[in-house]
C-alpha cells in the first residue's frame, strides 16, 4: 500500500495527472466526494467487532491519591489486556470520579469512548481531595455509572463496571438510588460490576462483597495504593519518543466542525505526551500497537488510512476540506507528502512492535523473578475479565496480563 502512495506521488509529480488513485475505482472502492461521514449513534451499526465497554468508578477523597497515581499508570495495561482477545474487540473506557456531598463535587463523569487519549487526559486531572468523614456517596456514583453512559447495545458486549473506594456507602441520604435498585438495574442492561477495595476499613468490606454479588461480578481487596506491577523497562523511553512520532504522522480532513473535534483528540495526546510518566506512555504505546490500539490512534476522518483503505480519493475532495498543510499545495504535492507520512508511519509501527516484543519479554522475566504477580492488581482484572468475557464469547489464552 505505501509502495502504491510513493509511485502514485511520484508520476502525479512527474506527469501532473489528476486521476491519483485509479487503484481504488478499480478495485470497486467509492470515493467519498466531500468529506468522511459521521459515525452513527449506536456501536451495533457501526462495527461487527466484539465490543468491551467498561468504566471505572473512582473514589477520589483525600484518601485515595495512590490509588489515583496507579490508576494513571495502569489504565493503559488494562486496555491491552483487554484487548489481547480472539477476535479483537473495540474498546471503550468510560470513568466516573466520585466523593461526596459537601465536597467539591459528588460525582465527575468522562462518556465512554473508544478515544482513550481523550479519557487518560481527563483521568489526568482527577485529584484527591475531600472526604475524611467516612461513607461516601458511592450509591450515586453507582447509579450514574450504570444510568448516565450510553453503553454498547451490540450482541454479545462485554460491559462492565469496576467499582473503585476505600470507604461504604452512605446508606442514609433519603434522596439516594440505594446499590441495591441499580445493581438490578445493572443486571436488566446486562452489566457486571466489580468492586475493588482498597485498603482494610471492615466497615467497607460487607457492602462491597454485596455489591460484586449483587452485580455478578467479583470482589477484590488490595492495598490502599493499588497492588499494581509497576516495573520500568530499558524500553520505556524509546517506546514514548517513537510513539509521539507516530502520533504526528496523523492528518485529518472533513468540514469544519469535524476538525475541531479532531484538534480536541490531537491537544488530548499532545497533553499526555507532555506530562503522563515515561513508563505510561511506553504502556499506551503498546496498546496502540495491539490490533484494537489502532481505534484509539487514529479514529475516523484520517487522512492516510482513508486513502490506503480506498475509502477516499484523493482528488475527490474538497480542498477546503483538506488538513491546512496541504491547501496550498498542488495535488502532485499533497500525494508526495501523504505518501511520505505513510512511509514514516509503517516504519515508525515496526520498530514500535519490535521494542514491545522485548518489553513484553523483559516484563515476563522481572515478574517470574520477583516471586509472580498472582495477588497484584493486574492479575485479578485480568482473571474477572476473563472469566466474564467468555460468557459474551470473547476468549483469552491463560497468559498474563499485560504490564
Amino acid at each position: 500500500m505505501r509502495s502504491k502512495l510513493i509511485g502514485l506521488a511520484l508520476a502525479t509529480a512527474t506527469v501532473g495527472s489528476i486521476a491519483l488513485y485509479p487503484w481504488m475505482q478499480s478495485n470497486g472502492a467509492a470515493p467519498l466526494p466531500h468529506t468522511p461521514p459521521n459515525p452513527p449513534p449506536h456501536l451495533a451499526q457501526t462495527t461487527q467487532r466484539p465490543v468491551v465497554d467498561v468504566v471505572f468508578a473512582l473514589d477520589t477523597t483525600g484518601s485515595m491519591g495512590g490509588l489515583l497515581e496507579t490508576a494513571k499508570e495502569k489504565i493503559w495495561s488494562i486496555a491491552t489486556t483487554m484487548s489481547q482477545a480472539d477476535p479483537a474487540p473495540l474498546i471503550r473506557i468510560g470513568l466516573v470520579g466520585y466523593r461526596d456531598r459537601g465536597d467539591a463535587y459528588v460525582t465527575q463523569l468522562v462518556p465512554l469512548s473508544s478515544d482513550l487519549d481523550s479519557v487518560y487526559a481527563k483521568l489526568m486531572d482527577f485529584s484527591a481531595n475531600g472526604g475524611g468523614d467516612g461513607p461516601e456517596s458511592v450509591n450515586q456514583a453507582l447509579n450514574d455509572a450504570v444510568t448516565k453512559f450510553t453503553w454498547s447495545q451490540s450482541t454479545g458486549a462485554y460491559k462492565v463496571i469496576f467499582l473503585v473506594g476505600d470507604a461504604p456507602p452512605h446508606m442514609d441520604y433519603q434522596d439516594d438510588v440505594k446499590y441495591p435498585t441499580s445493581l438490578a438495574l445493572a443486571n436488566a442492561k446486562g452489566i457486571i460490576v466489580n468492586t475493588i477495595q482498597c485498603g482494610q476499613d471492615g466497615s467497607a468490606t460487607t457492602p462491597w462483597q454485596n455489591i460484586a454479588t449483587l452485580g455478578a461480578g467479583k470482589f477484590f481487596q488490595v492495598e490502599q495504593s493499588g497492588s499494581a506491577v509497576a516495573i520500568a523497562t530499558p524500553f520505556d523511553a524509546k517506546l514514548a519518543a517513537l510513539a509521539a512520532r507516530l502520533d504526528d504522522t496523523r492528518m485529518y480532513y472533513g468540514s469544519k466542525e469535524v476538525r475541531s473535534e479532531k484538534d480536541k483528540k490531537i491537544a488530548a495526546t499532545d497533553k499526555l505526551n507532555a506530562d503522563a510518566s515515561v513508563a505510561s506512555r511506553a504502556r499506551r504505546a503498546t496498546f496502540n500497537a495491539s490490533p484494537s490500539g489502532a481505534t484509539n490512534l487514529l479514529g475516523d476522518g484520517e487522512l492516510i488510512d482513508d486513502l490506503e483503505h480506498g475509502k477516499v480519493a484523493l482528488d475527490k475532495i474538497n480542498p477546503a476540506l483538506l488538513p491546512t498543510p496541504l491547501r496550498a499545495m498542488t495535488i502532485g504535492e499533497q500525494a508526495k507528502t501523504l505518501a511520505e507520512k505513510s512511509s514514516a508511519r509503517q516504519e515508525l509501527k515496526q520498530a514500535i512492535g519490535e521494542l514491545v516484543k522485548q518489553r513484553s519479554s523483559f516484563l515476563k522475566d522481572e515478574v517470574a523473578a520477583q516471586g509472580g504477580a498472582a495477588k497484584s492488581l493486574d492479575q485479578q482484572v485480568f482473571g474477572a475479565v476473563r472469566e466474564q468475557a467468555a460468557k459474551t464469547g470473547l476468549r483469552y489464552k491463560a497468559d498474563a496480563p499485560a504490564y
